[in-house]
């Protein structure tokens, strides 16, 4: 009995198949269509969009067209070939405006700009394009149900943004303890990144860190430059420790002030 199983389902299987590679040589497109839309239903995109592949540009202008398009993109999507997906996605809600599908269209070209954003320690160019194109489907269809969805996606695209700005700032930093003057380009750095995401989750943490580069600035430094240098430090030591008088970083920062005030005190009274 199992045999005689295994023997059917080995002759529906080449036969499904043999159906697929008569569909691939036919020159009958309603063929191509008929079985690309069985094997999209039955999630076999790969397959389907071999088929889709080969008739999209004699569907231009009829009626199927529409479904036809969108089965292509979304078969991209599924495939997890976001560059196509995107593409497609994008020139469907183009050509299809007033289609059901259209504001989907939009959404999933946009995410598939999202799907494309690498971890956050690579080039973030994928990254800012994904917000750009999911801002710019929250202005097209601000009342759309994808709406919570792009909002998440653009606040972890955000986060990700924040995240490489705040490690390269604090590289400076660890660099610096090497190469001293390089304790100026992080102090730069962290200005920046406080600046440009004033309301980022890392800003205790890149307050301290920024006081603690001028603090190894102004102690290390030459003499002609050493006040101004110690003054910075403890301007940047009052602002950190207002924003976060009880910070993780409390000790370590409360340390480095005492040392900071003895070499200003010690400087004044030289002069």
């Amino acid at each position: 009995m199992k045999n005689i199983c295994y023997i059917l389902l080995i002759t529906v299987l080449f036969s499904s198949c043999s159906e697929y590679q008569k569909a691939l040589k036919s020159e009958d497109i309603a063929t191509k269509f008929k079985m690309g839309t069985e094997l999209y239903d039955a999630g076999k995109y790969g397959k389907a969009n071999r088929l889709f592949a080969q008739i999209v540009p004699q569907y231009r202008g009829k009626p199927q067209a529409e479904k036809l398009i969108y089965m292509y993109s979304n078969s991209f999507y599924n495939m997890r070939d976001y560059y196509l997906a995107g593409y497609h996605f994008e020139r469907f809600e183009s050509q299809y405006p007033k289609s059901e599908k259209a504001e989907e269209a939009l959404f999933l070209a946009a995410k598939s700009f999202y799907k494309l954003s690498p971890v956050y320690s690579k080039e973030q160019k994928e990254t800012k394009v994904a917000i750009e194109k999911l801002q710019l489907f929250i202005n097209k269809y601000p009342d759309s149900e994808y709406l919570p969805e792009a909002n998440s996606l653009i606040k972890e695209l955000d986060y990700k943004l924040e995240k490489k700005a705040f490690e390269i700032a604090k590289l400076y930093n660890q660099i610096a303890n090497f190469e001293s003057e390089d304790y100026e380009a992080s102090i730069k750095a962290f200005d920046n990144f406080l600046v440009e995401y004033p309301g980022t989750s890392f800003r205790e943490d890149a307050m301290y860190y920024r006081f603690d580069s001028a603090f190894k600035l102004g102690i290390n430094s030459v003499e002609y430059k050493r006040k101004e240098r110690l003054d910075i430090a403890a301007k940047y030591y009052n602002a950190f420790n207002k924003a976060y008088p009880e910070s993780k970083y409390s000790a370590e920062a409360e340390k480095m002030n005492k040392e900071l005030q003895a070499a200003i005190q010690t400087y004044n009274t030289q002069s």
